[in-house]
């Protein structure tokens, strides 16, 4: 009989790697926090995350093994040695790990693949794996500098405690950056998803390279006073009075780490005005400069804080992933790609990258479900219209100036109105109305209206319009469920509305402040982390922008016990996850000008109130955030969903009488699910949209890779006492009511229940005899596997 995984890991793979002079300490199991899943409408975490095993290298001097090497996959001894080789080639390089080396091992052999030269070497026996020394040399030459060196000591500095509580990516980014450092790079761009931690790994980052002796001055520039007050905290709490804020009239010249915005350095201007800055900080003043938000970047503008400072190490932070195609043609869509390029020019390709869809399947980001709406103007779809509305689609509707009131005719209209001028130059309450209905509803349908929510709206007074609809719903609700109304529910968070004032309610507070619509305010540097939904009623065509809004609901939320979010998407800004299609979506959507609906060059834009439009609003579907083949997130129907999940399935067990087996065993079902895909959470996934929790995972996966028709639970326990009833009524009458009381545990809450090590105690089961009655029949043990196989082949 051969071992199972964890026996391969325990009995072979492991003193196989102490036998080559891999210590237990040098041995470190890098596990995630647990994927997020739906049961019942509600969000649940695994018990347990993806477990990495990786080598460090031993560092004379070093207080601890820092430096990761090599991840190991470990299958059990029946697979050949490179069973588990595809799986985790992704986990080394610069999206995960982190590791020039990839080790894939049945316990007898083991198979290499080298992230830095793609090369995969065919099957050796374990007394050939190589030692610490044989690493450390290879790892010297890929890297490009001695871990003896000078220029080595950060990464060999051990974290301070605050750093002990890191994430595994947060480690691996930190080591990336420190290692082109190491290698001579003075530019360092990290791209990480908004709730990653960005802050925390600029900040030990800084740590390392001051406990080296390397780090004279440092600035950390952000570019808004919420972002600066965030980055104090985290740096003060590392380095204490040592990290200062920079403000107008204290340049804080005495501080090591220096926290400053743009603003405050004068480098946010159209002119270029840089006094502060020039003034007080000589050219090279600073040994080290970390941007914040480096996406939002105006090279013309800000550009002299590097310059100025040529010689520091300059690590550039960014939400933007490095795969978004600009494919469409739209103002803001030239101006992200100049960005995009100006980042990647300057700085290089991204030393370490971790998405938000590798968040989410960590589950160090909250589970995001995407719910697409249509909206119809005059009967076709707004989101695809090339041209928008035309004059003539005006002709018989009521028109008025939006600041005057007075009536309008229609030739005092533009020629034509794409849909990212509506609520802009041209405003359509009914089309507010509907689309605030809408979503409304869909609050009530997902546990009630008073949940944390931001509306993104197209401009200040389209804020006003949404809030104001919203609150109206709430009021009509309150009065027919006989319920006291919050002090306040939507309200309105931009810049004009003095929006910083109420984001401390809309925060903390669980009793009031539960709708923020807002324009561009709470895009960036603003963490609510209880915010369940972001919704979009403008339209975006900033891949850089969306990234940021979609990231407003991706934190978790302990203290509301958050752990999913749902973006309901009224306007096709999802389509910029990957920016995988063209459309034809014109003009501003950014709160700039809305392009050719404006008429020609020089006429002054006029703002319209149009009203009995119809409008109508439809449900466009469900969609799942995942992960493509090369880690980029993109959202899925369910059916493209289930058909991966298939796939993957098939090629794991091919034959349902096979995938039954490997169901009845624990061990070897975990180890199945967890390669499926998005870490294990796609069945559960399918189930909470495709089926009811009255089907047992095994039935949904039966289903959707086998082609069996599914039984609900309490279906499956009446199948198996049908066709098993020769086989019980053999049995001692007190053996048959247990067996049939154990299978009545399944029906209640499926495989985990019957398999509960309290199943013996529960009352139906002690009651018809317990485990006495068992024994009566054979081994105990024996026969509950047995009464398994036959409820799943029922």
């Amino acid at each position: 009989m051969t071992l199972s995984e964890a026996d391969t890991k325990a009995k072979l793979i492991d003193p196989a790697l102490h036998d080559r002079g891999w210590s237990e300490d040098l041995i470190r199991r890098e596990e995630s926090a647990g994927a997020v899943y739906v049961v019942a409408g509600q969000p649940r975490r695994r018990a347990e995350g993806r477990v990495d095993y990786t080598l460090r290298l031993p560092v004379r001097g070093a207080a601890e093994p820092l430096v990761a090497v090599a991840l190991i996959e470990a299958k059990a001894e029946r697979y050949p040695p490179a069973h588990g080789l595809e799986q985790v080639k992704g986990y080394a390089d610069s999206r995960r790990l982190n590791v020039p080396f990839v080790f894939s091992s049945n316990g007898r052999q083991f198979v290499e693949f080298d992230a830095e030269t793609r090369v995969t070497g065919g099957p050796r026996p374990m007394t050939d794996f190589p030692t610490p020394d044989d690493l450390r040399q290879r790892y010297e030459r890929a890297r490009g500098f001695s871990l003896d060196s000078d220029a080595a000591r950060p990464l060999l500095q051990p974290y301070q405690a605050a750093g002990d509580r890191r994430r595994y990516y947060q480690d691996a980014a930190i080591r990336a950056a420190l290692e082109k450092i190491a290698a001579g790079g003075k530019r360092v761009l990290l791209t990480m998803a908004t709730g990653s931690g960005k802050t925390f790994v600029a900040v030990n980052l800084l740590r390392k390279i001051a406990d080296a002796g390397q780090l004279r001055r440092a600035l950390f520039v952000c570019d808004r006073d919420e972002l600066r007050s965030q980055a104090l905290a985290a740096l003060q709490n590392v380095f204490g009075n040592d990290a200062a804020p920079a403000r107008a009239g204290n340049p804080q010249l005495n501080a090591r780490v220096i926290v400053a915005t743009y603003q405050t350095l004068g480098v946010d201007t159209d002119d270029g005005d840089a006094s502060f800055l020039t003034a007080h900080y000589p050219e090279d003043y600073f040994s080290h400069v970390v941007i914040d938000e480096a996406h939002r970047s105006a090279w013309g503008r800000w550009s002299q804080v590097l310059t100025r400072n040529s010689n520091a190490v300059q690590v550039g932070l960014t939400a933007t992933p490095r795969e978004v195609e600009y494919t469409e043609d739209s103002p803001q869509s030239e101006i992200d790609r100049g960005i995009t390029a100006d980042n990647f020019r300057y700085f290089d390709n991204p030393a370490y990258e971790y998405s938000i869809g590798q968040g989410i399947e960590d589950g160090y980001l909250a589970l995001m479900e995407i719910r697409k709406n249509d909206i119809f103007l005059n009967g076709y779809r707004e989101s695809e219209a090339v041209t928008g509305l035309a004059r003539s689609d005006l002709e018989d509707k009521t028109l008025q100036d939006a600041l005057t009131g007075e009536a309008l005719t229609v030739d005092e209209a533009r020629d034509s109105y794409d849909a990212a001028a509506f609520e802009g130059y041209l405003m359509i309450p009914e089309r507010v109305e509907k689309m605030c209905r809408d979503l409304f509803q869909h609050l009530l349908d997902t546990g009630g209206p008073e949940q944390k929510t931001i509306i993104f709206c197209a401009r200040d007074a389209h804020a006003d319009d949404v809030a104001i609809e919203m609150n109206n719903l709430y009021a009509r609700w309150c009065s027919l469920e006989g319920r006291a109304q919050a002090h306040v529910y939507a309200f309105k968070c931009t810049a004009a509305s003095g929006g910083n004032d109420f984001l401390p309610d809309f925060r903390g507070n669980s009793a009031h402040h539960f709708i923020a619509t807002t324009v561009e305010l709470l895009t960036t540097g603003v963490d609510v982390p209880p915010v369940r939904n972001v919704v979009f009623f403008r339209y975006v065509g900033s891949p850089i922008a969306f990234y940021q809004m979609v990231g407003r609901g991706t934190r978790l939320d302990p203290a509301t016990r958050k752990l999913m979010f749902r973006v309901y998407d009224y306007t096709d800004a999802t389509r910029l996850f990957g920016e995988r299609m063209k459309t034809t979506l014109g003009g501003g959507g950014e709160g700039g000008d809305c392009g050719p609906c404006n008429g020609g060059p020089g006429d002054p834009p006029r703002t319209i109130v149009v009203h009995d439009m119809d409008v109508r609003v439809t449900n466009a579907g469900t969609y799942i955030m995942t992960t493509d083949d090369q880690g980029r997130e993109t959202p899925v129907t369910l059916d493209e969903y289930k058909q991966r999940l298939a796939a993957r399935l098939l090629e794991e067990i091919p034959d349902l009488d096979d995938f039954r087996n490997t169901w009845i065993a624990p061990q070897q079902r975990r180890a199945m699910i967890d390669r499926l895909p998005d870490g294990g959470r796609a069945p559960l996934i399918v189930r909470h949209l495709d089926y009811t929790d009255a089907y047992d995972l095994y039935d949904v996966l039966a289903d959707v890779g086998y082609r069996q028709p599914p039984r609900t639970r309490s279906g499956r326990v009446e199948a198996f006492s049908d066709h098993n009833r020769r086989w019980l009524t053999d049995m001692p009458d007190v053996t048959e009511n247990t067996v049939r009381a154990i299978a009545s545990q399944f029906a209640r809450g499926g495989t985990d229940d019957l398999e509960s090590p309290q199943i013996f105690s529960t009352p139906d089961v002690a009651s018809a005899g317990g485990i006495a009655a068992l024994r009566q029949f054979g081994k105990p043990a024996e026969l509950v596997t047995e009464t398994k196989r036959r409820i799943f082949s029922a």
